[in-house]
């Protein structure tokens, strides 16, 4: 007799759920006492590039909260070392050669993950032998846009005027770095997938940067690339265009099976705009964690109500957790979401 698909994946697919499942972006991380503790001994770098506790962490949340997935340990800018980028992290990422002119982009290549990042295949090989079957595992990559953001701008920034700049001033080769950038994520979400993930998730955490009309002329065109990239392969795909309240109706157009909703837009509006086409991910307020519980439930109500009794919800934060939170807070959100969704059918 076939198993039941793990409600994760059967709401990535539009299907029936027992409950509504739940993950967290950024479940594994520093709000976690086990994983400061693994981080004690060694530094952010290290940790992505050991399989072992890249893996540990992995499991952390899984384990503490019972979530009904798992996400890779590992960072969007992981992949892009393989293609020629100095890369630093300090704390986050500093990029040691930034794309500033066009024959910058000639340096970089579409490189083999399997050459270039064999410990985040291992990490899922381990993962897939030790996570239980009620979780499946995420992979992930960032999109071609937000990753074109930090390799020109050299690191984070809160505004990216350098990036936007380029894309302004340099749109012939802007277009050669994100279609480039598209084909290495491609390869890297597929190597992931031969490794084992059961899911696959693209974060475009600066899409909110661009208007509608750029987003279309230039982030939607690279990440589309991506998916296409990924045709073939069996599995949900999740598409994260953070702050993009006003590129919904494009980033539908993605190519992703799931679209992950900020907290800017109740789901009702969102659905309202994507249609039966995609299923919905998020969409919890990161901040709304650091309420009082009763409160705190309100505002998990709310979420769910917006959501509505269609299938195809996945509970999720609108953005990833705050390293301050409260891990009690976390088992209240995961209880609560079980509690009050079962055996609702949607």
């Amino acid at each position: 007799m076939r198993r039941p698909e793990p409600p994760f994946l059967a709401a990535c697919r539009r299907n029936p759920v027992p409950f509504t499942p739940v993950w967290i972006m950024r479940q594994a991380g520093r709000y976690l006492p086990e994983y400061r503790k693994v981080r004690e001994k060694v530094d952010f770098l290290t940790l992505t590039k050991t399989p072992e506790l890249a893996a540990e962490v992995t499991i952390q949340p899984v384990r503490r909260f019972g979530l009904d997935a798992a996400i890779l340990f590992s960072d969007i800018m992981t992949p892009v070392e393989g293609m020629g980028v100095d890369l630093e992290f300090d704390p986050g990422p500093v990029i040691g050669n930034p794309i500033r002119r066009p024959e910058d982009v000639d340096r970089l290549r579409v490189a083999d993950p399997r050459e270039t990042v064999p410990f985040v295949l291992e990490a899922i090989e381990i993962l897939r032998r030790e996570l239980p079957e009620s979780a499946p595992l995420i992979g992930f990559a960032g999109a071609p846009w937000t990753l074109f953001c930090y390799l020109v701008e050299g690191g984070g920034s809160k505004t990216f005027i350098k990036a936007k700049s380029f894309l302004f001033a340099e749109p012939d080769s802007a277009r050669v770095l994100l279609n480039r950038l598209a084909e290495m994520m491609a390869a890297y979400l597929r190597a992931q997938a031969e490794a084992g993930v059961q899911a696959l998730m693209v974060f475009d955490s600066w899409a909110g940067l661009l208007s509608p009309y750029e987003f279309r002329s230039f982030a939607l065109p690279a990440v589309r690339r991506t998916f296409e990239g990924l045709r073939g392969l069996d599995l949900p795909l999740i598409y994260f265009p953070n702050q993009g309240s006003t590129l919904l109706e494009d980033a539908k157009l993605a190519g992703a099976d799931v679209l992950g909703i900020d907290w800017r837009l109740p789901l009702s509006r969102a659905r309202a705009v994507v249609g039966s086409e995609v299923a919905v991910q998020g969409n919890l307020d990161p901040a709304a964690l650091f309420a009082p519980r009763d409160a705190l439930g309100t505002q998990i109500r709310s979420v769910l109500r917006e959501a509505g009794p269609e299938p195809g919800h996945i509970f999720n934060l609108g953005h990833g957790i705050e390293r301050t939170t409260d891990p009690d807070a976390v088992a209240f959100l995961v209880d609560r979401v079980h509690e009050w969704t079962e055996g609702n059918g949607g």
